[in-house]
């Protein structure tokens, strides 16, 4: 079994960066380019880094966020927020990123996907999806898990995309990896969406990061263990304290899932 991912999650807006329950009640929780120092020296094997108001409020990603996060670090860092070219993508390169991740734009603009794979490699681009399960249609065929609806824009926008075809296209044109954030539980500390991670994770070949709810090593054991996921990301956990990816790593190696021990 391959090596299993810790990632850290910093969620920024207006250069801070915080953390909401369900993509709502935001509260602040530090600055990123000291939060993603702090985690990487805690055992983080990766630090993911979203401009999560770009796409909203039309603009590109805050540059020098990314650059002064990036002069801290030592892992892999992925930023997302406002990418919506291959230009774009080029300059959060530029600036200090190892990969970017895209969401609104790449169902905008489906092509763009295989532009910026085409120019800096697939392993450079990661799709991020947030699905939400919903009530669905009154007939006994709906399914939850399968008809979970694809959403943009920090959440605030369904899209009428079903959750599996998404990320099956996004595969198809290029993507590295598929980031699936389970909007239901977001923040709550509560537990990966199992069934959701799952799905996707059978549905496609590349790795599939999995996010929202980790509040337990017991919770990112069983997100590798049942829910397939390659890695798990987290955020709050991490920024007020509750465990650090060091000691999360310890625990969830003795259950027997290989992951990186820090030295």
């Amino acid at each position: 079994m391959l090596t299993k991912r810790i990632i850290a999650c910093l969620d920024v807006r207006a250069g801070r960066v915080v953390k909401g329950v369900q993509f709502v009640d935001i509260i602040d929780a530090g600055d990123p380019a000291e939060l993603a120092h702090r985690h990487a020296a805690a055992g983080a094997d990766e630090i993911v880094l979203l401009d999560i108001t770009a796409t909203h409020e039309g603009r590109g990603t805050l540059l020098d966020t990314v650059e002064r996060t990036a002069a801290r670090l030592f892992i892999p860092f992925t930023v997302g927020g406002g990418i919506r070219s291959a230009e774009d993508a080029s300059a959060v390169f530029n600036a200090g990123a190892d990969k970017v991740s895209i969401n609104s734009s790449a169902i905008a603009r489906p092509e763009l996907i295989t532009e910026i794979g085409s120019s800096f490699g697939a392993q450079a681009v990661i799709v991020a999806i947030d699905a939400r399960r919903g009530a669905g249609p009154p007939h006994s065929s709906y399914d939850p898990v399968a008809d979970a609806e694809v959403f943009v824009s920090g959440g605030r926008k369904p899209t009428g995309l079903r959750l599996l075809d998404w990320a099956q296209e996004a595969e198809q044109r290029g993507a590295g990896e598929i980031l699936l954030t389970s909007m239901d539980a977001d923040g709550t500390r509560a537990g990966f969406d199992l069934a959701l991670t799952r799905a996707v994770s059978e549905a496609v070949s590349i790795p599939v990061i999995a996010s929202g709810g980790g509040g337990t090593a017991h919770h990112f054991a069983v997100v590798f263990a049942e829910g397939k996921a390659d890695a798990a990301l987290a955020a709050s956990i991490f920024h007020f304290g509750i465990t650090s990816s060091r000691a999360l790593k310890q625990e969830i190696a003795a259950t027997g899932i290989p992951v990186r021990l820090p030295c």
